[in-house]
């Protein structure tokens, strides 16, 4: 089993939560956290702890990307006009390997940091490796010709475990996708509750 895959278990089992929504989460079996004092961790959680956990599921839900990285998208959705944890929202999913996870190119958000890094995807055409690269309205994305027929792109391409959104159009004939427009919470399909409010409150302490 490979780190990447113990990594995104972990977070599962330590959220107590089937973050993505997959039949083979170990939270569809025991939803607490890992280890023999699993179960007696799970005692009421405190104001900050509520705030910290919201954090840390939302962080953990676009491939558990590191304190740094998410410190650095919440202070630019603050700049942003508007409500702070709607913009917050908007600028994860402009996230290149958040947009070819939700064009159903790969089965994970960690595959698609790897498929991004290893430059197996176009942006208008150019090949671009960075997984934090932020998308705009209208950029065209699609899978490398050399990389069309990856198993691991067939694969995700035909599981019917998610659905492609609303804000994004994909045709899995050619491997290609745009991203029409900057989501809102409501419109992005997570499979647990998200509070990004409760982020906002976390880092204004």
């Amino acid at each position: 089993m490979s780190k990447r895959i113990q990594a995104k278990y972990k977070i599962d089992r330590r959220m107590g939560e089937n973050l993505w929504g997959r039949p083979k989460s170990p939270v569809n079996r025991r939803d607490y956290g890992p280890g023999q004092h699993g179960q007696s961790r799970r005692g009421k959680l405190s104001d900050y702890g509520i705030h910290l956990r919201a954090k840390q599921k939302l962080k953990g839900y676009y491939g558990n990307i590191t304190e740094k990285s998410f410190r650095r998208v919440y202070e630019a959705a603050e700049r942003l006009k508007g409500d702070t944890s709607e913009n917050l929202i908007g600028l994860l999913e402009r996230r290149l390997d958040a947009v070819v996870y939700r064009m159903k190119f790969v089965p994970t958000v960690f595959a698609s940091r790897q498929f991004v890094n290893h430059g197996h995807v176009l942006v208008n055409g150019k090949r671009v490796n960075i997984a934090s690269y932020m998308v705009k309205p209208g950029d065209e994305i699609e899978v490398r010709q050399k990389s069309k027929q990856l198993a691991i792109v067939l694969q995700a391409v035909d599981s019917p475990e998610r659905d492609v959104p609303d804000y994004i159009e994909v045709d899995h004939k050619t491997m290609k996708g745009t991203f029409k427009a900057i989501p809102k919470l409501a419109d992005v399909p997570y499979p647990v509750m998200m509070e990004p409010n409760l982020i906002v409150e976390y880092y204004s302490r």
